[in-house]
């Protein structure tokens, strides 16, 4: 199972709605591609300070190399190394970024994997919001003899997607 924090945009406007669709989900581990294509992998996360600061220190680092004479083995050693750390800390690089963005973590959560995750946080998220404007949440399944839910948005809860209603069956 992954562990995944979750990270709330900030309001476009004052008085505005959290947006589900906007919330970034961020797993921790190892991130292989963030490994193996470092650069690549941060401007594919619009981690812009973040492939500064990288392209400075490698950039110092090889210097200080090829300055003290190092040999060109040790030159790749040291490269992934340094790759080696950012796959590492991959997570922490993203999530300092959301920070600076302004996204807010409002929680932690695991799932097999990410589709999992955001199902099991929105639904306690959907339930906490109901119990706080003070509205009662959706029956777990609906009654045998009802219409199944329908597809697209509900009214009440503001959940997109198949299953409208936590819990909800097809």
């Amino acid at each position: 199972m992954s562990v995944y924090t979750v990270h709330e945009p900030p309001l476009r406007t004052a008085g505005a709605l959290a947006e589900p669709d906007r919330f970034v989900f961020v797993r921790d581990g190892f991130y292989w591609w963030a490994f193996l294509l470092t650069p690549i992998w941060m401007l594919r996360h619009r981690l812009w300070l973040v492939l500064a600061v990288y392209i400075a220190i490698s950039a110092a680092i090889d210097g200080a190399l090829h300055m003290l004479g190092a040999s060109a083995a040790a030159t790749i050693v040291v490269g992934v190394l340094i790759s080696l750390l950012v796959g590492f800390e991959a997570a922490t690089l993203r999530r300092v970024t959301l920070r600076r963005r302004g996204f807010r973590n409002v929680g932690v959560v695991s799932g097999d994997d990410l589709e999992a995750a955001e199902r099991r946080f929105f639904d306690a998220w959907v339930r906490q919001r109901a119990a706080r404007i003070g509205a009662q949440p959706a029956a777990a399944a609906p009654p045998a003899s009802s219409a199944p839910p329908a597809l697209g948005m509900s009214e009440a809860s503001g959940v997109i997607g198949l299953f409208p209603e936590p819990g909800g069956q097809p």
